[in-house]
């Protein structure tokens, strides 16, 4: 294996000649491990050419470290290091295990990973055939998305959400965690340090983003039906935005009522905040309709309704859109436009043929159906146990099983020894006392997987007390 770059650097005030000090560096670096038997070294003429001095002082540095037997000439074969038994293996204090090291099944059970179907959809493939052999493109993608895509998720949403949305009104991200990161640069333009409201248990990843990007966060407790409408005439300080859940409260699973959705957009008129609608799986119905989106209702209110492609086919992707419209879409025009795309053109593209194929309908349907059945085993194994109490299984991956002991956390921490992963619902909650209980994602998980992992979690937490 051929060496890029050598740890050599050289200082020309040094007593020691240049040549001592090229063979004294290689000795150390082979001494310690970093150049390793299967290492060729550079030719001669290279490396002298890359350290700025002739080729004779590496000639000869080469020739001292071969008569000590660090090195071996295989002629037109190069130079190598020789293989000493004096010589130790690189050192591996501290380093981590390899993440692709063979490691038992692991049954994840993580919310928010849905089914891999999509990759082996033979118009996904198809899909990204027709992405690249577009003509080659030497320009950079258009920082608000390009035009097939923006145009395929207005239709997109047109069908699903019954969301009348222009072209113009979308801007691609790079998934939700870009784009609440691009509303907080956007916010930050009129506020330094922006106060957002969030519901509390929420989405953890998006306090964090939001946090690290330069704004103040502020919860507001709520049930699983979202926050009250009546909460918020108590806040001492209105914020510049407020993030809500209302299609799918996450993670506790309800929804807020259209009573509720009304209120909360004629109290963000009133005040000027901006509504963040995030819609991450309403596609995922499985007892009810969804209702309407927020972005859809007739009130003046400023909203910008997230999405993702992260559910409906694979965070993997990390591709998503915003939906804006009025003032705050053309600051956040300007903010993306300023600050450049992360999505590939060859990914947005494949991604709009998809949807304009139907694959996309498609895949949803399908994915929708698998969805139902793997709740429907979730309900069989555990809702018939009385010390268990589930719920947010009207739509989406996830459910929440509730019950009163063991504790939560070591619950998960045992099922992790046994090869089950699960989040404790404490971990969404932020300012409040948490309940106890699991968050359990069944998008991924096959039913046999599935099976093993209720059969261990319910040997984990015990039978009913009688």
């Amino acid at each position: 294996m051929a060496v890029a770059e050598l740890p050599i650097e050289l200082d020309r005030n040094h007593p020691n000649s240049l040549a001592a000090q090229v063979a004294s560096q290689l000795r150390a670096a082979i001494l310690t491990g970093v150049l390793q038997p299967e290492h060729t070294l550079p030719a001669t003429r290279r490396l002298a050419a890359e350290l700025g001095i002739s080729r004779g002082v590496v000639v000869r540095a080469f020739e001292q470290l071969s008569g000590e037997g660090f090195l071996v000439s295989n002629g037109a074969g190069g130079t190598r290091v020789a293989i000493r038994p004096d010589i130790h293996s690189r050192p591996s204090q501290g380093r981590k295990p390899s993440s692709t090291s063979p490691q038992a099944e692991l049954i994840d059970l993580t919310p928010g990973r849905p089914s891999g179907s999509p990759f082996q959809d033979r118009q996904w493939r198809s899909a990204w055939k027709l992405a690249v052999a577009e003509q080659g493109k030497v320009e950079l993608p258009p920082a608000l998305g390009i035009p097939a895509l923006r145009e395929a998720v207005a239709d997109h949403l047109a069908v699903s959400r019954g969301l009348a949305v222009d072209a113009d009104d979308v801007i691609i991200t790079g998934g939700t965690s870009d784009a609440l990161h691009l509303i907080v640069a956007m916010l930050r333009s009129r506020a330094t340090q922006p106060r957002i409201l969030v519901e509390d248990p929420g989405y953890p990843t998006a306090r964090r983003v939001m946090s690290a990007a330069g704004a103040r966060l502020a919860t507001l407790p709520v049930d699983e039906n979202g926050l009250k409408s009546s909460q918020l005439a108590s806040l001492k300080e209105i914020p510049e935005a407020v993030l809500v859940t209302p299609s799918h409260q996450y993670p506790l699973g309800g929804r807020m009522t259209v009573q509720e959705r009304l209120g909360l957009l004629n109290w963000a008129d009133q005040h000027g905040v901006l509504v963040l609608e995030d819609d991450y799986d309403s596609e995922f119905r499985h007892s009810r309709m969804p209702l309407p989106a927020v972005a859809s209702l007739p009130i003046g209110a400023d909203v910008v309704l997230l999405g993702t492609f992260s559910k409906n086919l694979s965070p993997w992707l990390r591709c998503g859109y915003l939906v804006v419209r009025g003032d705050s879409g053309q600051r956040l025009k300007a903010t993306r436009e300023a600050l450049d795309t992360p999505v590939a053109g060859v990914l947005q593209s494949a991604i709009a043929h998809y949807i304009h194929g139907g694959g996309l309908s498609r895949h949803i349907t399908r994915a929708r159906r698998e969805y139902t059945h793997r709740r429907s085993l979730l309900i069989d194994r555990l809702g018939s146990r009385s010390n268990l109490e589930l719920s947010a299984l009207d739509g989406g991956l996830h459910a929440v099983v509730r019950f009163k002991n063991p504790e939560a956390t070591n619950v998960a921490a045992a099922a992790l020894e046994l090869g089950v992963r699960v989040i404790p619902l404490a971990a969404y909650y932020a300012d409040r006392p948490p309940e106890n209980g699991l968050v359990l994602g069944y998008g991924a998980a096959s039913d046999l997987q599935l099976a093993k992992a209720f059969t261990i979690l319910t040997d984990l937490i015990g039978q009913p007390t009688q």
